[in-house]
């Protein structure tokens, strides 16, 4: 009996592919197309950052002060998520429903935890970080793993 190749799985498309893609670069921002949220729950928070055109000077600064400090976003499990296409109708955007520049972030748990209409620096982000119970839970672990 000849073994044939199972289908592709459809689980295993454009949403792995861009958890693969994170994880191989983390501190490389992800386009918001083809991305769907849902496939990076319990593995990284992302921080959506939304504008009506790449040229924003919001969006521009946001991605400078962002890129500036990307490695302790990556020792939070931060993915960078960007959408500067409002006509494209990404389902990121659709679920977040932008109003021009914005910047959300998601916990781990899928659920918005900040919603904010200007630019945040990486250590405004990284304190909200902090703060969230199961930061604190990995931060413990982490500890206890190094002693």
């Amino acid at each position: 009996m000849a073994q044939t190749t199972p289908p592709p799985d459809p689980s295993h498309s454009a949403e792995t592919d861009a958890v693969a893609r994170w994880e191989a670069a983390r501190t490389v921002p992800l386009d918001a197309r083809g991305v769907d949220l849902d496939a990076f729950q319990w593995i990284a928070r992302p921080v959506l950052v939304f504008a009506d055109s790449p040229n924003d000077p919001q969006f521009v600064q946001q991605m400078e002060l962002l890129a500036e400090r990307a490695e302790e976003l990556a020792l939070r499990d931060v993915v960078v998520i960007f959408d500067t296409a409002p006509a494209d109708r990404s389902d990121i955007r659709l679920r977040a429903r932008p109003r021009g520049f914005m910047l959300s972030l998601i916990g781990k748990d899928g659920q918005i935890k900040a919603r904010k209409p200007s630019p945040w620096t990486v250590r405004e982000l990284s304190r909200s970080i902090d703060k969230m119970p199961m930061r604190q839970q990995e931060m413990q672990d982490r500890r206890g793993v190094d002693q």
